[in-house]
């Protein structure tokens, strides 16, 4: 299942006798599931922030539709059924939640099946335990898939096992509705860029939210990469090709542009060691930093993206950071790729996110 801060709705592929791999939810078989009728607040109060408003099928149940960023979307009708969480003891029994609402959608994206809404809509799975009074706190560590592709990592709700490492920084809010200021949104206050110890020349401006709300900066583990303004990009891309003068080799130049937003690519040798030495980048928060090196910093194109562009004997490294100008995001987003080995926090009732650093992969 997909863990995504960045959106509301969780939602599980709904689906009656399939052979699929793994086996979808089947709502028939669920005596606790209860379908949303359109009529209920639910439908009509409480979705309102999703990308397209919940609205009425034929059946007068509450249908919906989601898109993301990505342009993917599913869509299906939104009901409730109980849940049950693992607690920390193994001896314990699960708690069991009644009334979690979430979509039970008619298909589902290639891989996964079900997502995790995380944001702070009203209808996100931690503001249901935030209304249920059980937890206001909520943390995860994604694992290094550099190093092992079979360990997604961990989540857990309420209090963090690492707490007395992390170091905090408050969340940003804007009371006012503006037009691309997204409110349930986890947004931080950026102050700055460092590659190595040189800071770079970036006005606190420009990472600021102006009169529209766009420029906000969100933390988001539901997208892959991290995109920053163009303004904040240029700079950054260029302290970071000077500083890895004669480490990274073979450049692809303009012609080749990852997901239409990654444009530093390079060619590198199958049977060469992945390029050592890269400068870190580290983005600056208001008293917290997270530093971004290694093989965090590139990312290796698979064979299908990367056709006829890798020479014979070649594999495609692209800088992990890209223009969100270049894909008409009008916002700072920290992707899931950056933080990675990292241990976040989202403490909601004091309204902050913690950072420190993690081996996830054996957490």
């Amino acid at each position: 299942m997909v863990l995504d801060t960045g959106s509301e709705l969780s939602w599980l592929h709904c689906a009656r006798n399939s052979s699929s791999n793994p086996p979808p939810f089947d709502a028939t078989l669920s005596p606790s599931y209860n379908a949303v009728p359109c009529n209920s607040s639910v439908c009509t109060q409480k979705t309102t922030d999703f990308p397209v408003p919940a609205s009425c099928d034929a059946k007068r149940l509450c249908s919906f539709t989601y898109m993301y960023a990505d342009g993917t979307d599913v869509e299906g009708n939104i009901g409730s059924d109980v849940v049950s969480l693992q607690l920390s003891s193994p001896t314990a029994a699960p708690l069991r939640i009644p009334g979690v609402v979430f979509g039970c959608a008619s298909s589902a994206l290639p891989g996964t099946p079900g997502l995790m809404g995380l944001n702070r809509g009203a209808l996100s799975f931690v503001s249901q335990l935030q209304t249920a009074n059980i937890s206001q706190k909520f943390s995860y560590c994604i694992a290094d898939r550099f190093l092992s592709a079979d360990s997604p990592g961990v989540l857990f709700f309420g209090n963090s096992p690492v707490a007395n490492y992390l170091n905090y920084t408050p969340l940003y809010t804007i009371q006012l509705r503006l037009p691309y200021f997204d409110r349930a949104a986890y947004s931080l206050k950026l102050e700055g860029i460092k590659v190595g110890n040189s800071l770079l020349p970036i006005p606190k401006s420009v990472f600021l939210p102006d009169h529209t709300g766009a420029g906000q900066t969100m933390i988001d583990s539901g997208t892959q990469f991290t995109f920053l303004v163009g303004e904040a990009y240029a700079l950054l891309k260029l302290e970071f090709l000077r500083q890895n003068h004669g480490v990274l080799l073979n450049p692809l130049g303009a012609n080749f542009v990852f997901q239409g937003a990654l444009d530093l690519c390079y060619q590198h040798p199958v049977s060469a060691q992945f390029p050592q030495m890269l400068t870190p980048v580290t983005l600056l928060f208001e008293s917290a930093e997270m530093t971004v090196d290694g093989h965090q910093l590139l990312y290796q194109i698979p064979q299908s993206s990367a056709g006829s562009s890798a020479a014979k004997g070649m594999v495609i490294y692209c800088f992990t950071f890209g223009n969100s100008d270049l894909v008409a995001i009008e916002a700072n987003i920290i992707g899931n790729h950056q933080q990675q080995n990292m241990w976040i926090e989202y403490d909601l009732q004091n309204s902050r996110i913690g950072f420190a650093r993690a081996r996830c992969n054996i957490s």
